[in-house]
């Protein structure tokens, strides 16, 4: 076992969790290797990274092994990951008196489509339509939950959205929902893809109340009156609106009080940027179960949902959450547990956002490997043991 110093805080972090009661010393320091490679600048997301950046004592194969074959039990990783999160996220909540936020959204992991004659490819892959791209894209669709404060945000749990299963992205969001154990006052976020009838009910069901971007088209009931939103907007004036300040934004709102298609009582915020004019195509509207809440507090709680961009773009981007190799089902699950167990890592060791604890773990490596070195030398261990050992030779 390397004796390298910032394996410590990853070994530490995994028995503050719990994990050395669950899992034997070998696949706890595949766990410690594996965190340690994804962390580090330029890890690509292959097995050979893997291997190389966690300066891996065993054989590259032994990597392999673990994500295929290895009876390791990543359900149990993720519960106990969980477990830390909510009681992080409830305690932060309660000391800033706040409100428990849940964003769910879904994001691509693209693939190359294999030839038909590929006798392994990866299992799960679809065409998926980008929102971004504007396409379909080949490769794995996953439907995310985070759980968050004001201040931080954790991603929680995943399901890959199979088309096999016939199942759509809304009954996913409801099963991962229904399983969410948390108490407080908790709003679930979500872009216009998802508010549907179904998935709302189920958050109001367990006390959750739902924010939600609505598609302009959505029918709302001014007066007993059935008419779409935007059609809906055209009769508004702005002096029937007001300005709402979110962070740096301005928004001219109109309040919509009443029923909806799907919900008999809600508010509907109609609101467009104040330096865009009051057209259809710039109109924005927002839905909101909690009637309780101030125009600007429906915006500024919205604004967080924000948070599960972020995650998306920084875990494909310094954790390559769409890099992995692997082709099993299991072994792709297993990468992406991996992949959010190194982003909670990063994020309790700065005890701040991702990107700072990035930093720290990286500049913490980089002082470890220069300790090692200079231990090395003074204890007279030959060079080539050294090299060998961090993978240079």
């Amino acid at each position: 076992m390397n004796r390298l110093a910032h394996h410590q805080g990853i070994h530490k972090f995994f028995t503050m969790l719990g994990l050395a009661l669950y899992f034997s010393k070998p696949v706890m320091k595949h766990l410690v290797h594996i965190v340690d490679a994804m962390i580090t600048k330029g890890f690509s997301g292959t097995l050979t990274d893997l291997h190389h950046w966690s300066f891996h004592p065993n054989h590259r194969t032994t990597l392999s092994h673990f994500f295929t074959k290895s009876p390791w039990d990543e359900e149990t990783l993720l519960r106990k990951l969980q477990q830390w999160m909510l009681r992080r996220v409830e305690r932060i909540a309660k000391q800033e008196n706040q409100p428990l936020f849940v964003s769910i959204d879904d994001t691509i992991c693209r693939k190359t489509k294999p030839s038909s004659q590929a006798k392994h490819a990866i299992e799960g892959c679809n065409w998926h339509y980008s929102h971004a791209n504007k396409k379909s894209i080949w490769g794995h669709s996953l439907v995310w939950l985070m759980v968050h404060t004001m201040t931080q945000a954790f991603p929680f749990a995943f399901l890959l959205y199979d088309k096999a299963d016939r199942k759509s992205k809304g009954q996913w969001a409801i099963e991962m929902l229904s399983s969410l154990d948390v108490h407080g006052s908790v709003y679930v976020l979500m872009d216009s893809w998802y508010p549907s009838k179904t998935l709302v009910e189920a958050c109001l069901k367990k006390g959750f109340h739902v924010i939600a971007m609505l598609k302009t088209n959505r029918i709302l009931y001014p007066k007993g009156i059935a008419i779409q939103a935007k059609q809906f907007a055209r009769y508004i004036e702005p002096n029937d609106t007001h300005l709402v300040t979110v962070g740096e934004e301005r928004y001219r709102v109109y309040r919509y009080e009443g029923a909806l298609k799907g919900l008999d009582d809600a508010v509907v915020l109609l609101a467009w940027k104040a330096d865009q004019p009051m057209t259809p195509e710039h109109l924005h509207c927002v839905l909101s179960t909690d009637r309780e809440l101030s125009d600007e507090e429906i915006l500024r709680y919205y604004a967080q949902r924000w948070s599960i961009e972020c995650f998306f773009r920084q875990a494909k981007d310094q954790l390559k959450l769409d890099g992995y190799r692997v082709r099993g089902r299991r072994a792709v699950k297993r990468y992406w547990i991996l992949v959010q167990l190194a982003y909670v890592y990063s994020m309790f060791e700065s005890n701040s956002d991702f990107s700072d604890g990035l930093d720290l773990l990286r500049k913490r490596k980089g002082h470890s490997l220069v300790e090692f070195i200079y231990r090395a030398a003074k204890q007279n261990i030959p060079i080539d043991t050294v090299k060998k050992q961090l993978h240079v030779a």
